[in-house]
């Protein structure tokens, strides 16, 4: 009797070994590289700033890039731009669809895919926007806590490298200077222009071959090629200090284009990789398009 009673204890305690190992075990994954990853995602997704303070490094040299050619150095440029974009929105939602995580003593690394969805607008009828983002960024565990060092953020389904982005081809381009006349459309008009990303509409108003002002930060646009229906051209906002360029495919009609843009410049910063940072446009000409002469 006295050996089966030993051997249940033995056996009790052996299972109680074994949950605390267990628990110590989950405690532990909790505090790990990606429970602060996670962490970090629904502190901004809930607009809980204090959170996002406490597990990202305040290191006044760190260096992180954003969507849209956006470079921050240290916490509070960033602290503040995190401030005007919780102001800005109803509610935001960040459903995270990969994340992989690598980790070497006090260091770790991962990349995620996830979506960035704004809601703005009235609260009765917020306009959904969401950005399909890929991340890549680096942690460091500081005194037992994993923190947020660096990291960077593109757009993950929006190829600006893509075949809008291809070159004409060879005969294209041949028949472009051997017959401009025929082979550019009369582009000029009032054009209605949205940034699909930011929710941003203005308008431009354009010669007949595609250059003029738009009601965005003194902008103006500057059509530099066109064949087979696709555009490309520079834009410059001098009331932000920015600029860039912009290839739209425009339909059979003339009415409507859709394509991309991206920054070469944002202030003093001119080495933003080509084509990386940017977004999308639709393009909805105001005017009927002119008769062909």
């Amino acid at each position: 009797m006295i050996g089966i009673i030993k051997i249940v204890l033995t056996g009790a305690f052996i299972l109680a070994l074994s949950l605390t190992q267990a628990i110590e075990s989950r405690a532990l994954d909790s505090s790990g590289p990606e429970a602060t990853i996670r962490t970090l995602v629904r502190a901004n997704a809930e607009k809980d700033l204090s959170t996002l303070s406490r597990l990202m490094a305040h290191d006044s040299d760190i260096v992180s890039y954003t969507i849209a050619g956006r470079k921050y150095v240290g916490w509070p440029e960033f602290e503040r731009e995190m401030r005007e974009e919780f102001d800005s929105v109803q509610k935001l939602e960040i459903p995270i669809h990969e994340l992989r995580v690598w980790s070497k003593g006090d260091l770790a690394w991962f990349t995620m895919e996830l979506d960035y969805i704004r809601f703005v607008g009235e609260s009765t009828n917020p306009k959904r926007t969401v950005l399909p983002l890929r991340e890549t960024g680096v942690l460091e565990r500081r005194q037992g806590e994993w923190m947020l060092l660096s990291w960077h953020e593109s757009f993950r389904t929006i190829q600006l490298g893509g075949p809008l982005a291809q070159q004409p081809t060879q005969a294209a381009s041949q028949h472009l200077v051997s017959n401009a006349a025929s082979s550019i459309p009369d582009l000029s008009g009032e054009w209605d222009i949205l940034e699909v990303e930011d929710d941003k509409r203005y308008k431009a108003t354009l010669d007949k071959a595609g250059n003029g002002p738009y009601t965005q930060h003194g902008g103006r646009f500057i059509t530099t090629k066109f064949a087979d229906r696709l555009w490309q051209g520079t834009w410059q906002q001098p009331g932000n200090d920015r600029e860039g360029g912009f290839e739209v495919l425009l339909s059979e009609d003339g009415t409507q284009a859709k394509g991309v843009w991206w920054y070469s410049r944002v202030g003093t910063q001119k080495n933003i990789p080509p084509r990386e940072h940017g977004g999308t446009y639709t393009w909805k000409r105001l005017t009927q398009p002119p008769a062909p002469q």
